[in-house]
């Protein structure tokens, strides 16, 4: 790869006036240019204070720089980071210096993406970086902090070891008839494949909470005119984000708005007022409602505490269940409050948007119910994004047609076909697969010409 021959500079710390910025360099180049510019090569990962002058001789800033040697630093090649004082013009500068000294401009993720072509981390590490940089809640942290180090990794070594054993099996039958192995035996491959096929459905059921982790649990907070919705997303957003009046039907269009409860993100999505009998322009309002609803992982059912229990669309009540909604009892700073219980045994509380009575044990309540989203994979938390889920479903496919073969004793060729198109499915999730594994388990369990 004839790129990995430049060296690459870049800004390694956001654009804008700081207390200081980074500038990263990395390739080939690096050790001669630190030499070059400090008129040293110091020992690996050692900081060393100096001025930085441009080719020309100019004193640029005074600098911290530190050398890291490769193949022992992020990208596997030598790497130099250089702190200035965070002026974006002497960043600038500095950047510019080194252009001039030979390096280019870094493509957008090329340090990571050196770093998976040196072997330095598997595509899904590469992918956990930008995870940990965007993420927005401790949960959405932790995820990140796990993939990064390796923690689908380990998951995706495990499918792959058990599809590898199971290949090596169907084709030491294939390239080796006349030799002394085992006979074939259908059934102790399908229960392994049934066994590789609810692991794989495992990982790939953590997708959704991959979203979640990602985007925030879509929260829908819905109920009847007047019931208090706004009031209540007022409260949890801390400001007053959408009008509040006492005339019914005034929220006419959804608002959305991020918070953190606990160590969880959710996307509160204020709707209009489910209303029997609504005006057209509250009509439209109200599709929006169930259009929100439709989609959502967690709702919000805001009930005027001081009223009859009301009615939802059946659409939307159908979404509902007492593992994604809590009812919430609105308004209890008022005399006339009723003492009926949820409806449907829905986990409930009683707050006062007016005052914020109530939201402690609220507040508990939506991190307990948030806890439930997470899905288990093993004993580490194991998240995917669409890209592995896709390589996953491919997967999937690919293994339940094996299995289709193998049940109607369809020719076993065509059956290894289908195990090495799943093979290569889940090595797109790491990036690399080696098909000489296949080869070495082959010999590892069969002893072949003995």
């Amino acid at each position: 790869m004839s790129f990995l021959s430049d060296t690459i500079a870049a800004l390694a710390t956001p654009a804008g006036t700081s207390a200081i910025a980074v500038v990263r360099a990395s390739g080939a180049q690096v050790a001669a240019l630190v030499k070059e510019i400090f008129g040293e090569t110091p020992p690996p990962r050692s900081a060393r204070r100096a001025d930085y002058r441009d080719a020309a001789g100019n004193l640029v800033d005074d600098v911290l720089f530190t050398f890291f040697a490769g193949p022992n630093s992020f990208t596997g090649e030598d790497t130099v980071e250089i702190s200035c004082h965070g002026n974006p013009f002497i960043a600038q500068k500095i950047l510019e210096d080194l252009f001039a000294r030979g390096c280019r401009s870094a493509e957008a993720g090329e340090f990571s993406k050196r770093a998976f072509l040196h072997g330095r981390m598997d595509l899904s590490q590469a992918e956990a970086v930008m995870d940990l940089i965007h993420a927005r809640s401790e949960r959405a942290l932790a995820a990140a902090n796990l993939q990064l180090r390796g923690s689908l990794g380990r998951q995706m070594e495990s499918l792959i070891s058990q599809l590898i054993n199971i290949l090596a099996r169907i084709e030491a039958y294939i390239d080796f008839p006349d030799e002394d192995l085992p006979a074939e035996d259908r059934q102790s491959v399908l229960r392994d494949l049934e066994r590789l096929k609810a692991d794989t459905s495992r990982l790939l059921a953590t997708s959704h909470y991959g979203a979640i982790l990602r985007d925030g649990i879509k929260t829908v907070i819905l109920g009847e005119p007047n019931a208090g919705k706004s009031s209540l997303l007022n409260r949890l957003v801390g400001r007053e984000r959408a009008l509040v009046s006492a005339e019914p039907g005034t929220t006419r269009d959804y608002l959305e708005e991020r918070i953190l409860v606990g160590s969880h993100a959710l996307r509160l999505i204020d709707t209009a007022g489910l209303n029997e009998t609504p005006s057209s322009l509250e009509k439209r309002g109200i599709d929006k409602t169930v259009e929100q609803a439709a989609e959502a992982d967690f709702f919000l059912w805001v009930i005027d505490a001081t009223r009859p229990l009301p009615s939802l669309p059946a659409s939307v009540a159908a979404r509902l269940s007492s593992a994604n909604t809590i009812v919430v009892f609105n308004k209890i700073d008022l005399p006339t409050v009723r003492a009926d219980l949820p409806p449907k045994n829905f986990p409930a509380v009683k707050v006062s948007a007016l005052t914020g009575a109530g939201f402690a044990p609220f507040h508990v309540e939506i991190a307990r119910l948030a806890d439930s989203f997470q899905a288990e994979c093993g004993e580490e938390l194991v998240v995917i994004n669409a890209r592995h889920a896709h390589a996953l479903e491919q997967a999937n496919r690919c293994l339940d047609s094996a299995d289709q073969k193998l049940s109607a004793s369809i020719a076993t060729e065509l059956v290894a076909s289908d195990l090495r198109a799943a093979l290569d499915a889940f090595g797109q999730i790491s990036g690399k697969i080696d098909h000489e594994k296949v080869l070495d388990q082959l010999f590892a369990s069969f002893c072949i010409g003995k």
